[in-house]
C-alpha cells in the first residue's frame, strides 16, 4: 500500500472539522524584527499560538476583510482544477502529505473561492474521510469522472499517478474545448459587431443624413429611401427590436438549459451543419476516446467507464451511442464490436479499437485515436478561421458599405444634375 493513501475512515462518524478564516497578522521575531502576513485558522487565539511556536509575539491578529468588489473570487474553471490536480500529484511524488500539499495549495491560490474549496476538502480529510469521499461533496467541481479516476486511483495505491493523468486528461479537453468555441463563437461575434454598428448608424447617422436630403428638392433613390424608412423605424421602436432580439436570446439559452428534448435537437442538428458539424464529430470521437482510455487506464472497470464515458462526449448523438456500447459490453461483446452496432464511428476507430483489444492495449490504441482527431479538429479550425475571414470582410463591407453608398447616392445624383 501507498504512503501516499489516507488514513483509513474511523469506525465512529467523525464530526466535521472547523471551518478556516483567513487572518491579519503583525508581530516581532526574537531579534525585534516587525514580522506581519496572512494565515488560516479556526480562530484567532489558535493562531496567535501557532506563530508563538514560531519565534513570532504577536501584535495584531484579526479577521482579513473583504472587498466590496469581487469578495468571492471568480468561479473555479476546469482550468484550475486540472492545476489544483497537477500540483497535489507533484508534491505526493515528492514525499509530501496529500493533507499538507492541500494546506500549500490553498494559501498560495490567489483565487478566494478555490483556496476555500481546497481548505474544505482537507478539513474532510482530516476529519477521516477518503479522497474519493471528500471530492464527492462537491460533484460541480469534480465531475463523475474526475471522481471515479480517483476512487481507481486509492484503491490500487497510485493515487499520485492517477492525479497526474487526470491533469494532463483536463488539459487537453480544455484545449480542444477551445478550439471548438473558437469555431462557434468567432462568426457569432462578427456578427453582432456587424449589427450593432448597423444600429448605430440607423439610429443616429442616417438621421442626419436625412435632414440634408430635405433640401434637396428631388426624388431620392429607392435605395436612399429604403435605409431611411429602416432608419425610422429604429428611432422609433428600437427598445421593441432590443427587447425582441434580447427576449429570443434569453428565451434560447433557457430553452437549451431547461429542455431536454430540445438540447436533443440542437445537438443533432449541430452535427448536420457543413465544416462545423464534421468538427463537432471528431471533437466528439477525440473526447470518447481519450476519457475511455484515461479510466481504463486508471483500473476503472470498462461497464463502469463507459458510463462515465457517455457524459463526457459533449453531444447527445454519441452520448446516446456509448450507453448502447456499454450495454453491449455489458453482455458480453467486445468494445470494437458493439461500436460498428451502432454505426457512427469511423472505421479508423473501430479497427484501432480492435487491434488495442487484441493486443491488450486497448488505453494504447485508444490515445492515439484521440491524439489524431484532436489533431483533425485544430486543423479543421485553422481551416475554417482562414475561409471566414475574406467572407467575413465580404459580410461587413456589403452591411456597412451598403448603408454609407445609400447615404451618398443622392449627392451622387445632384452632383450629376449640376
Amino acid at each position: 500500500m501507498s504512503a501516499t493513501r489516507t488514513a483509513a475512515r474511523p469506525a465512529n462518524p467523525v464530526r466535521r472539522a472547523d471551518a478556516l478564516n483567513v487572518f491579519v497578522w503583525q508581530g516581532t521575531d526574537k531579534r525585534g524584527k516587525v514580522m506581519k502576513g496572512e494565515q488560516q485558522a479556526k480562530n484567532a487565539n489558535a493562531l496567535r499560538a501557532e506563530l508563538r511556536k514560531q519565534g513570532i509575539q504577536p501584535k495584531v491578529v484579526k479577521p482579513k476583510t473583504k472587498s466590496i468588489f469581487g469578495a468571492a473570487g471568480k468561479p473555479i474553471t476546469p482550468l484550475e482544477i486540472a492545476v489544483f490536480s497537477r500540483q497535489i500529484a507533484t508534491m505526493m511524488k515528492s514525499g509530501v502529505p496529500i493533507v499538507g500539499a492541500m494546506e500549500i495549495i490553498a494559501n498560495g491560490n490567489k483565487n478566494p473561492r478555490m483556496s476555500k474549496l481546497v481548505n474544505t476538502v482537507r478539513a474532510d480529510i482530516e476529519s477521516g474521510l477518503s479522497l474519493y469521499e471528500a471530492l464527492s461533496r462537491h460533484p460541480v467541481q469534480f465531475d463523475e469522472l474526475y471522481r471515479n479516476l480517483v476512487r481507481a486511483g486509492e484503491a490500487a495505491g497510485v493515487l499520485e499517478t492517477v492525479l497526474d493523468t487526470v491533469a494532463t486528461y483536463k488539459e487537453n479537453i480544455e484545449a480542444l474545448k477551445g478550439k471548438i468555441k473558437k469555431a462557434m463563437f468567432y462568426p457569432a461575434m462578427v456578427v453582432a459587431v456587424a449589427l450593432i454598428v448597423s444600429s448605430i448608424l440607423l439610429i443616429f447617422v442616417v438621421p442626419q443624413f436625412e435632414e440634408v436630403f430635405k433640401g434637396f428638392g428631388a426624388d431620392l433613390p429607392a435605395f436612399t429611401k429604403l435605409i431611411i424608412s429602416a432608419s425610422e423605424f429604429m428611432v422609433a421602436y428600437w427598445w421593441l427590436v432590443g427587447a425582441i432580439v434580447g427576449g429570443t436570446i434569453t428565451a434560447f439559452i433557457m430553452a437549451k438549459k431547461r429542455s431536454v428534448a430540445f438540447a436533443r435537437f440542437l445537438d443533432r442538428m449541430l452535427l448536420k451543419i457543413p465544416v462545423i458539424g464534421q468538427i463537432m464529430h471528431n471533437s466528439a470521437i477525440a473526447r470518447f476516446a481519450r476519457t475511455l482510455a484515461v479510466t481504463f487506464k486508471a483500473g476503472v472497470p470498462l461497464v463502469e467507464a463507459l458510463d462515465t464515458v457517455a457524459g463526457a462526449t459533449g453531444n447527445v448523438v454519441y452520448e446516446d451511442a456509448v450507453r448502447n456500447i456499454r450495454d453491449d459490453v455489458a453482455v458480453g461483446y467486445p468494445v470494437n464490436m458493439a461500436m460498428k452496432q451502432v454505426n457512427i464511428f469511423p472505421h479508423m476507430v473501430t479497427q484501432m479499437t480492435a487491434i488495442g483489444e487484441e493486443a491488450g492495449a486497448l488505453d494504447t490504441m485508444l490515445f492515439k485515436v484521440a491524439e489524431f482527431y484532436e489533431q483533425e479538429v485544430n486543423n479543421a479550425v485553422d481551416a475554417l478561421a482562414s475561409l471566414l475571414e475574406p467572407l467575413i470582410m465580404v459580410f461587413l463591407g456589403v452591411i456597412v458599405g451598403g448603408m454609407v453608398v445609400a447615404m451618398y447616392l443622392p449627392i451622387f445624383k445632384l452632383a450629376a444634375v449640376v
